[in-house]
């Protein structure tokens, strides 16, 4: 397989409607505030000149919820990329978002500027666990969200992150196999961390939450991608992508900077 160019833009915690008690976007990438247009499409032409590869090429809006920005702002950014797409120098183009702010209106705009692949930051599909994460919609959005981004020929993603309060080995199992009965094309695996800045070190400090150790992470993870491999939906990613300011803002949890490579080895 050819080597495929990510362009990633960062929009941390953009169009969140609040805070989730294991978020602090800004904190682990880096960046502080939202790009301005010119800044994007800067961005990509920096990726583009250093590239020497050929195989397909994409830009990522990541780090928020890009349907629930502005329409203005949501059309700004797809408007940049998409002119990369039309001069023939970006093949693609994605975004991540909540599954609550999936509909007919947001997929109108995402097809309008091309968007071919839909990342959901499902995290868990056990009601509970996300109750008590403070993410605002239960583990119905995911199933219409997934039902609708397949009836507009949109490529699925679904991000999981076991580990969060509440979560059991059983109740990852069952999230693990909720989401592959949606049939999703790929997934992605964040075991939760504590990160400084957030609700959840809140707890972690004052004994409410105990974070997983990693070699119960490693467990669990196996067998998620047992079943997802049975499936036959590839899991692009096991934890957090290793950088300095990630490491930083590690409190505690299961952070390894090759955690996959440790899931393999345990498989």
């Amino acid at each position: 397989m050819k080597k495929r160019l990510i362009i990633p833009i960062f929009l941390p915690q953009e169009g969140c409607p609040h805070r989730c008690i294991f978020c602090n976007q800004p904190g682990i990438t880096g960046v502080g505030s939202r790009p301005g247009f010119e800044e994007v499409s800067g961005t990509i032409e920096r990726y583009l000149s250093t590239w020497r590869g050929d195989g397909p090429r994409e830009v990522a809006f990541y780090g928020g919820s890009f349907t629930g920005l502005p329409e203005w702002l949501q059309i700004g950014y797809l408007g940049v990329a998409a002119r990369h797409v039309e001069s023939g120098e970006i093949d693609s183009i994605r975004v991540s978002t909540r599954p609550d702010y999936i509909d007919a209106e947001a997929l109108e705009i995402l097809r309008d500027y091309g968007v071919e692949t839909v990342e959901l930051g499902v995290q868990s599909m056990a009601d509970g666990v996300l109750r008590r994460s403070g993410r605002g919609h239960g583990s119905l959005a995911t199933v219409r969200a997934v039902k609708l981004l397949k009836e507009w020929c949109l490529v699925v993603g679904i991000q999981l992150m076991p580990g969060l309060p509440g979560d059991t080995m059983e109740t990852i199992i069952r999230t693990t196999e909720d989401v592959i009965a949606l049939r999703p094309h790929f997934a992605r695996i964040y075991p939760a961390l504590v990160i400084s800045g957030t609700p959840l070190e809140g707890l972690y400090r004052s004994g409410a939450y105990t974070p997983w150790s990693l070699d119960e992470m490693v467990r669990i993870c196996r067998e998620m991608i047992r079943l997802f491999r049975k499936a036959r939906i590839p899991v692009i990613r096991i934890g957090l992508r290793p950088a300095v300011e990630l490491e930083e803002k590690v409190v505690a949890g299961p952070y390894h900077p090759s955690i996959r490579q440790l899931v393999e080895q345990e498989i």
